[in-house]
């Protein structure tokens, strides 16, 4: 299990530990979580702002890890029983179905077994969340095949759509796992095609084939780290920002941005980082008076350059 599927249950084991372990340090807890002292100090940050509602003085969980060690002072309500309303209940039955269809999840059984006991405390409250059905975008052809391919250690073969270039490309895949990243299912792997460790959005696999060859992963081949979200891109990338009108606001949605600012006008800015500038100029064509771009000027003039030349393609 790995990015938020994994931090979740770390949370929720932390406070109790901490409790019983006051000033415990923070390589020891960090060792016992299995997780390096960063992650572990993140995990605490985000601790910092969890409790019971109203988010005031006293209704939030209060620890202190400033040095070497953790001491944990007010768990705010967490190691209480916990007592659900029939909507909270239903809710909470809905997300554990939605768990359960997790690709690459771990302990199944233990959610399988948590479903049954609020099924049986909500009773026939329960029953409603049994006709909300769950399925996770893009994985109903795509999600089986690779699930046999990791199970089965077998490479794949994907037809993979990539954005960034507006291309559909071959590639054959050695499989490593399954993440769930943000709502949206991956396939971490290493790509004959570039001789790397990536990433593939099931959503995007437009055809896949579960070849009779073994994976054969390489030393190289090593899982990333996403504690820090999957995007990640170079220092070395270009910045480009993007006006983004109402009819382009999809963009935004569609492609990994740093940053999305609301000009209140109806217009987005969005800005993001690539190594390759040229499908930014096809994207701006094609979006037209939707959307502009406003840095770097020497791209926005290339974008005018291009419709310039294809105005006059079109008279001639």
């Amino acid at each position: 299990m790995s990015g938020s599927l994994a931090q979740l249950p770390r949370l929720l084991a932390l406070v109790p530990y901490l409790l019983q372990h006051p000033g415990v340090q923070t390589a020891e807890a960090a060792a016992l979580f299995g997780v390096s002292e960063e992650q572990l100090r993140r995990d605490l940050n985000l601790l910092w702002v969890c409790g019971l509602p109203g988010h005031g003085p006293g209704d939030l969980i209060d620890l202190e890890f400033e040095g070497d060690t953790i001491t944990l002072f007010e768990p705010a309500g967490v190691t209480r029983p916990l007592r659900l309303a029939v909507d909270e209940a239903l809710a909470l039955l809905v997300a554990l179905r939605t768990l359960a269809e997790t690709p690459g999840l771990a302990d199944r059984d233990v959610v399988d077994r948590t479903l049954a006991k609020i099924e049986e405390a909500a009773g026939a409250a329960g029953d409603r969340s049994q006709r909300v059905e769950v399925a996770l975008e893009g994985e109903e052809r795509v999600l089986p095949i690779v699930r046999e391919a990791l199970e089965r250690t077998r490479r794949l073969h994907l037809a993979y759509y990539v954005p960034g270039r507006d291309e559909t490309t071959e590639r054959d895949v050695d499989p490593m796992r399954l993440l769930l990243v943000e709502g949206r299912s991956y396939l971490e792997g290493w790509c004959r095609r570039v001789e790397a460790v990536r990433l593939f959005r099931l959503d995007r696999v437009v055809a896949i084939t579960l070849l009779d060859i073994p994976a054969e992963l390489p030393p190289a081949a090593t899982e990333r780290d996403i504690s820090h979200g999957l995007f990640q891109p170079s220092a070395d990338d270009v910045l480009v920002a993007l006006a983004l009108g109402p009819g382009a606001h999809w963009v935004a949605d569609y492609y990994p941005c740093e940053s999305v600012e609301d000009l209140g006008d109806g217009t987005l800015v969005a800005r993001l980082r690539t190594p390759d500038t040229s499908w930014v100029v096809r994207l701006a064509l094609r979006l037209g008076a939707t959307a502009r771009v406003v840095e770097p000027a020497a791209l926005a003039a290339q974008v005018r350059t291009a419709a310039s030349d294809a105005l006059l393609a079109y008279a001639g």
